[in-house]
């Protein structure tokens, strides 16, 4: 197709709707495909339909993504083209674990674990979008996958080093086998490579969004994007594309990336006030699975603001669970806006241990990296299951963050050491109760000692 004229406002702005509607689905099948070519953080790579877990525990220089010290990951890229996957979960004898289903659009469709299905031993069947088959005997549900490919994330609670043997043995218990002979795929649908570098994104959007349709009522929407090329089927028609066309493309991308970066940026927070956002991934609005809670509380109002929502999510917190299943929250500024450093020294009170259904946990990083940082304890993280933390006779728990280590034996046993310079403390709260999540519990600030 061609464009006679320069491109107009309307084609620019077209291409940079394009982009932050399309961002998610980029994103999530570029990191699907580097988890089973090249691995990700701790992950070796794992073709699909195979469970990868890590080699190691988060150590220093562990990024925050994968840098937590209160679980152990194990993540799959599931490929239902060819049928069925039956999942097989242990018995976690009570402990907390998730597993989080993720489609190519980065929607959480469905949960199994300690909130949503319990915490004993069972097979589940994943079945491909549009399946008809009968469900076998012996599982204990189907989980309807709204696409072919589908992420699922794994977290097993880890009470520290002594504890991961335990959680080792039930990561080697998580397998997935095939329910019926069929051809599965070993690799995603591939962009013409004969695209120039600069239009790559939208090369990779067409392809996978005519791979991955999305619900109809996005699919009515992403009518919209015909103009830009996005629709066409057959050989791509970026290879030898208009020169306005490509303009456009390239402006409207820069465009929605800004977009989505500035939507994407933390504004302005009262001193030591916490940021956390339990309702970040409220942008699924048409799947709902095993374990989901398809309720209006947890669907955004305004579905075409959904999709800036659900950019942000995968740029700053990718496959980040709903609220309902663990929020995370976290300060960079002492009470007084003063931002933390490890030149100083701080407290964290707790009058009441944070509402959470499961456990909570704050863990350390240095700023602006967001890193665990080495320390002489080998103490990442602080938590409600941090063995000989010490109390007030008011119940009452204050953490001690900074550099040293306190020469008070009650507060060295409550230390979170510090780095020497910035740094940024997480809380998470897994299972969160209802306190957090409409509002009314408020995490105290850190003070400076």
């Amino acid at each position: 197709m061609a464009v006679a004229s320069d491109p107009s406002e309307e084609l620019v702005a077209l291409a940079a709707e394009a982009y932050v509607y399309g961002y998610p689905l980029v994103f999530d099948l570029s990191t699907a495909e580097d988890f089973m070519q090249v691995g990700v953080g701790p992950l070796a790579p794992t073709p699909f339909n195979h469970f990868a877990h890590p080699d190691r525990s988060a150590d220093p220089g562990t990024p925050c993504a994968s840098g937590v010290d209160d679980t152990l990951c194990s993540v799959a890229q599931l490929d239902l083209s060819g049928g069925p996957i039956r999942l097989h979960v242990p018995d976690t004898g009570g402990a907390y674990y998730v597993l989080q289903f993720v489609d190519t659009w980065t929607n959480n469709f469905a949960y199994v674990g300690r909130r949503a299905t319990g915490t004993d031993e069972g097979d589940w069947l994943v079945v491909p979008p549009g399946w008809a088959g009968s469900e076998p005997a012996g599982v204990r549900g189907v989980i309807d996958a709204p696409t072919s490919v589908v992420s699922v994330v794994g977290r097993i609670a880890c009470d520290g080093p002594d504890d991961v043997e335990r959680v080792r043995a039930l990561q080697k218990q998580l397998t997935l086998t095939h329910l019926e002979p069929g051809t599965h795929r070993t690799g995603l649908p591939a962009p013409d490579n004969d695209v120039p570098e600069q239009l790559r994104f939208f090369e990779q959007l067409r392809v996978w969004m005519a791979d991955f349709p999305p619900a109809a009522a996005d699919c009515a929407y992403q009518d919209r994007f015909q103009p830009l090329g996005l629709l066409e089927e057959g050989p791509s028609p970026y290879v030898s594309a208009d020169p306005v066309l490509v303009r456009a493309l390239v402006e409207g991308m820069e465009r929605g990336r800004a977009r989505v970066a500035e939507a994407g940026r933390p504004g302005a927070v009262d001193g030591g006030r916490w940021v956390m956002d339990p309702h970040l991934f409220d942008y699924n609005l048409d799947r709902f699975g095993v374990g989901t809670i398809d309720s209006p509380e947890w669907k955004m109002a305004d579905r075409e603001a959904s999709y800036l929502v659900r950019a942000v999510a995968a740029r700053v917190a990718p496959w980040g669970t709903h609220g309902y299943e663990a929020v995370f929250a976290h300060t960079s500024h002492d009470a007084d806006g003063r931002r933390l450093n490890g030149a100083h020294s701080y407290v964290l009170r707790f009058e009441q241990p944070p509402p959470v259904g499961a456990f909570w946990s704050l863990t350390m990083y240095d700023a602006p990296d967001g890193r665990l940082v080495e320390n002489p304890a080998r103490r990442y993280a602080i938590g409600d299951r941090t063995p000989g933390l010490v109390r007030a006779d008011d119940g009452s728990l204050t953490v001690h963050l900074g550099k040293d280590r306190p020469a008070d034996p009650a507060a060295a046993a409550n230390w979170l050491p510090a780095p020497d310079g910035d740094f940024r403390p997480v809380l998470r709260l897994y299972t969160p109760g209802r306190a957090v999540l409409d509002g009314s519990y408020r995490i105290p600030a850190v003070e400076r000692g």
